[in-house]
């Protein structure tokens, strides 16, 4: 299997900013390969939904890997996968996913800092993630195992009363444990996006969410990869809905053809 990470790290530093397509399973991914998408990425919130799960590590890896695997097999665009925390404990399990992500051709991988325990989301202590990080990177360069690390740091996605103080701090150490990129999401304000630019030496990444400026003023803030989420799948289920309504209101599939 081709090794894409070069060629998926290159993306990121163009003057134009990456759109990531977020996928679910094979099919969502082939709508992005036949609009000539560079690069898609899982979102692990849209895969669990799809299979009855919620966000937050409940499916398991094996699960998930299955749907990964028919998608890299179905398209030709590079693929990212949301690894959430890691779909492990220790760095050496969180290792042994990425290596079997990339055996089968991903480019990269998220990792994010933050974990959900009983329903609950909190962020993770700085200083011991970005340990965490150095252990992963330092394991995977040892296995000779190229993948693009994109860090999501949760501060505005918790909505930390100091959310930019806190993004910030985290930038500084994220930045030095060899990973590729740093994602935050939910952050919309162009102020808060152009001191993270301003102060990450690596791509910074944001999300889709109410309130997000357009793309044009998000590549003049520096930002170098744009991501969509679940909240295309949520669009789609939520009309998927609305279909079904007026069928059975109308007692007919007229409605289907107009």
């Amino acid at each position: 299997m081709k090794n894409r990470f070069n060629e998926f790290l290159a993306l990121h530093h163009k003057a134009e900013a990456v759109q990531i397509g977020n996928v679910w399973n094979a099919q969502s991914a082939q709508v992005y390969d036949k609009l000539n998408f560079a690069a898609i990425g899982t979102s692990s919130a849209a895969v669990a939904s799809s299979l009855g799960f919620a966000d937050g590590e409940e499916m398991s890896f094996e699960d998930y890997l299955f749907v990964i695997k028919r998608i890299a097999a179905t398209t030709s665009a590079m693929l990212t996968v949301d690894l959430e925390a890691g779909c492990a404990d220790t760095p050496e399990e969180i290792c042994n996913n990425i290596t079997k992500l990339n055996n089968i051709g991903v480019a990269g991988i998220n990792i994010e800092d933050s974990i959900v325990t009983d329903g609950k989301r909190s962020i993770v202590d700085a200083n011991n993630f970005a340990a965490k990080l150095k252990q992963i990177t330092s394991l995977l360069t040892a296995a000779g195992v190229e993948v693009f690390i994109n860090v999501r740091a949760d501060s505005f996605l918790l909505g930390l009363p100091n959310a930019l103080e806190d993004a910030l701090a985290r930038t500084k150490l994220y930045q030095d444990t060899g990973v590729h990129g740093l994602f935050f999401p939910c952050i919309t304000q162009i102020a808060d996006i152009e001191k993270i630019t301003a102060l990450s030496r690596l791509p910074v990444n944001v999300m889709c969410i109410p309130g997000l400026p357009d793309f044009k003023a998000l590549q003049d803030a520096g930002v170098k990869r744009i991501s969509a989420g679940p909240f295309l799948n949520m669009n789609i289920y939520k009309a998927l809905e609305t279909s079904i309504e007026k069928i059975t209101a109308e007692n007919s599939f007229a409605s289907l053809f107009n």
